[in-house]
């Protein structure tokens, strides 16, 4: 079995994601073996590097070609620190799966100069991660999906299908993040039934209006305790549900182009008149995130899966005040968490990346066009190999079909 590292840092930019992951081909799917798993700090002001660079206002050329090295080399240590942690060489590690740093996702087709575009772009430079490591890399994971007609995310459902898939029971894997996404898994079905899609933000504004109200000093609402201690500003979550992403139809993703600083300055303002109190305008958001959510769930998998269980992972998992809200609201679901499976919470989003990497290296599509909108099944990322070349997978061609 193959070791293999997934790295990944989302929305909020909080940190890279490390897991050491054991991979075993089961028949015609994985098994995976979590080893260690580490959330790697950034070092002072990287975050505020990203969302610089994240943001068209704040953004440059010369930033984005620095930060893409910069990252490289975070992400690397994240690598060799997690491989540290288990106690294993980083000459036993077989690959690393990289989703780098999103900066923007711009997944509509657009005009561009006679051609309509999509675009994404995630940065950490995988050159650099296979050089400080000596290890083979997989990275730049969306583009290939987006190439073939899809939005380029969500890509977890691949690896949510693998590991929580159910012949007796419909599941939605309930990834709470920055951004919030769900991934449908109906009983017994292939992975053509699968349906995945953005729910709209998790964290993202959480954090945003934390970071604002205590300049700086705070950047999330710890197990949303300030939420729980405000009132709801309710016309104003009104308000904030028309945004037009929650109108759209699935396939659907979205990031910090639609929920990030325009839409937190848009927030201050209308609440700026109210004279709302810090702890009242962080209780409005968490409410809008969890609203938002339930409205996904009501309009779009609810009529179709009346009986669902919902498996919660991401950092939302630890809000309270989210989750009250949306047990709350959802009361025929019911809701587990990802340890119950054995796994993580916070790590299941880079041992996917793992297991995406492994299949892009055996040559195998990951990619799912029923939530992506892709015409077809492609293989994802681009692939640097490590110090050994080619020759450091000696287990290719061993295992399992392709799902």
């Amino acid at each position: 079995m193959p070791f293999v590292i997934g790295l990944m840092s989302g929305t909020s930019a909080d940190g890279v994601d490390a897991a050491l992951v054991r991979i075993e081909p089961v028949a015609s799917s994985l098994r995976t073996h979590l080893a260690a798993f580490l959330t790697y700090p950034f070092p002072p002001g990287m975050r505020e590097a990203i969302l610089a660079a994240s943001t068209p206002e704040t953004s440059s050329v010369d930033l984005l070609c620095r930060l893409n090295v910069a990252l490289g080399e975070i992400f690397a240590d994240a690598a060799l620190a997690v491989a540290r942690q288990a106690g294993i060489a980083m000459t036993t590690v077989d690959l690393i799966g990289s989703h780098g740093q999103t900066i923007q996702h711009l997944p509509e087709p657009t005009p561009f100069h006679g051609y309509s575009v999509r675009a994404t772009l995630q940065i950490g430079e995988p050159c650099v991660i296979a050089e400080r490591t000596g290890v083979m890399t997989v990275a730049d994971f969306r583009p290939r999906d987006m190439a073939a007609g899809g939005e380029g995310a969500p890509l977890a459902p691949y690896g949510h299908f693998l590991l929580f898939a159910d012949a007796q029971r419909t599941r939605v894997v309930h990834n709470i993040g920055g951004i919030s996404n769900v991934t449908v898994l109906p009983a017994g079905g292939s992975l053509a039934d699968v349906v995945a899609f953005d729910t709209g933000p998790g964290n993202m504004l959480i954090d945003g209006t934390v970071a604002r109200v205590t300049q700086g000093r705070e950047t999330f609402d710890r197990d949303g305790q300030q939420a729980s201690h405000g009132r709801v500003q309710q016309r104003l979550v009104d308000v904030l549900l028309t945004h037009p992403f929650l109108q759209r139809l699935p396939p659907k993703s979205t990031g910090r182009e639609a929920f990030g600083t325009t839409f937190l300055d848009d927030l201050f303002r209308r609440a700026t008149p109210l004279g709302v109190t810090a702890s009242d305008l962080i209780a409005t958001v968490t409410a809008f995130s969890a609203a938002s959510m339930v409205d996904a769930y009501r309009r779009f998998i609810l009529p179709q899966h009346p009986q669902i269980e919902s498996v919660l992972c991401g950092g939302g998992c630890h809000n309270r005040a989210l989750l009250d809200r949306l047990r709350r609201e959802l009361p025929q679901v019911t809701w587990r968490t990802c340890e119950s499976f054995g796994i993580s919470a916070d790590a299941l989003e880079a041992v996917i990346f793992a297991v995406l990497a492994y299949e892009t290296v055996r040559g195998r599509p990951a990619n799912v066009p029923s939530a992506t909108g892709a015409r077809r099944r492609v293989i994802l990322g681009k692939v640097v190999p490590g110090r050994e070349g080619w020759g450091s997978l000696p287990w290719l061609g061993q295992g399992s079909q392709a799902v």
